[in-house]
This record gives structure tokens, sequence and C-alpha cells, in this order.
């Protein structure tokens, strides 16, 4: 699904990946963890052919990743980039119209499950309703690659846990490979099939979640803390 062959990428003298290799199956929800500045969100937009490698390639079913594999994966930036004069409904139609992959049906059904107000103006709402709006927006899309860059991020503790069970019921594991970055390991912990650490921008462990449980007794948390301060 997709192929990461070792893939650098600097910023001028700044070193942000460095000869990293991946093979990302379809059929998981992989998560991709370590600290700030350690590489996490340049992976995804490499992925997403937003940014170039340095040296290495990237492909998606055997298409090498640019500006124009937008019709094969969708992308949850950090970052909100939607025009704040929309309500929720007009945000919805406009991405609907913008990508020809975009479920309507799909996008309304999940946002009334995340509780957000068709009429409701996007300059009005909180970080957290907009965190929820961005994860409708993405997940709405039929494509075999999603990448999510911090999603729980500005959402209160209290529905992460929901929301987090929900992401289940709105992804075609048949089809799709879903590949999260996160600080909130241990609510998602419980979705996620492998998980890769990254530190430095080198990855530097790659696992099964419900092996690491069975046949090490550790949780992603304990492991990543484990294979960090080696």
């Amino acid at each position: 699904m997709i192929s990461i062959q070792h893939v650098s990428k600097k910023f001028l003298s700044k070193s942000a990946l460095e000869n990293v290799s991946l093979e990302l199956e379809s059929g998981k929800i992989i998560g991709l963890v370590g600290e700030n500045g350690s590489g996490k969100s340049t992976t995804l937009k490499l992925i997403a052919g937003l940014n170039k490698p340095t040296k290495g390639t990237i492909t998606i079913n055997g298409v090498p990743s640019t500006h124009r594999i937008a019709n094969q994966v969708a992308y949850l930036s950090e970052l909100d980039e939607y025009y704040s004069f929309y309500n929720v409904g007009e945000t919805i139609d406009f991405h609907a119209s913008q990508f020809p992959d975009f479920n309507k049906e799909k996008a309304e059904e999940i946002r009334e499950f995340m509780n957000l107000d068709r009429n409701a103006k996007l300059k009005h709402l909180s970080k957290g309703n907009r965190g929820r709006l961005k994860i409708v927006l993405t997940l709405a899309r039929e494509v075999p690659v999603i990448l999510m860059d911090e999603p729980l991020s500005g959402l209160d503790p209290m529905v992460r846990e929901s929301i987090v069970k929900g992401l289940i019921s709105f992804i075609d594991l048949e089809k799709q490979v879903v590949l999260i970055t996160t600080h909130e390991i241990k609510e998602i912990e419980t979705i996620l099939d492998d998980v890769i650490v990254i530190k430095d921008g080198s990855i530097i462990g790659h696992h099964n979640v419900e092996s690491l449980r069975i046949e090490q007794n550790m949780g992603i948390v304990e492991w990543m803390t484990t294979i960090y301060n080696r």
C-alpha cells in the first residue's frame, strides 16, 4: 500500500528524516509516535505529496507520491485551513465539490456522531469542535490512505474515548490504511494494530500492539519509553 524507501528530508541544513524505510499495508490502523520535532508530521506530509523527499522514494500502490496523489490520500492537518465564513454544512458541501471520492451521506453521519450543528459558523466553533469537523471531512473521503496528524488535539478529554471508538465504524479496513500521529497514546492505543516509534528523524521501533501486550506484557507508552532510553 505505502512504500517508503530510504527517505531523507532536509530543510536547509536541518535534517528532519534520515534514511527511513517502511512498508505499510492496508487493513491496519497504525500509530506514529515520538516526541515533538521527531519527524512525525514531516513523514505524513511526504506521504501526502505535500513535500518532496531530499533522497529516497515514496509510492502509494506503486504510484509515486507527489501533489497529484491527492486522489489516493485524505490528509488531516494539525492546522486549520478552512474558510471561517462558512458554516459546517457549507464546509461539507464545499469539500464534496472538490473531491469526487467525498461521500456526503457518510459525512453527515459522522457529523451527527460528532454532535456538530450543520448551521454553526466555523468562526464561532471551539478548537475542539473544529477538530471534530476535521475528522468528519477526512473520514468522509473514500480513499485508500488516511493520514491524521494529531486528530485528538484540542478535544475535551471527556469525549476523546467515545470519539476514538467511533472512528472504527467510519473506517473501511478492508480497503484503507490509517496512519495517525498522536500524543494521546493511551486514548488511541485500543484501536491501533501497529505502532511505529520515531526519534530524531529515524525509526527506532515498529511493532504489533497486540504482540507487545501478549509477548512483552507492555503497553505502547512503556515500550516507547524503554526503546527511547536505549
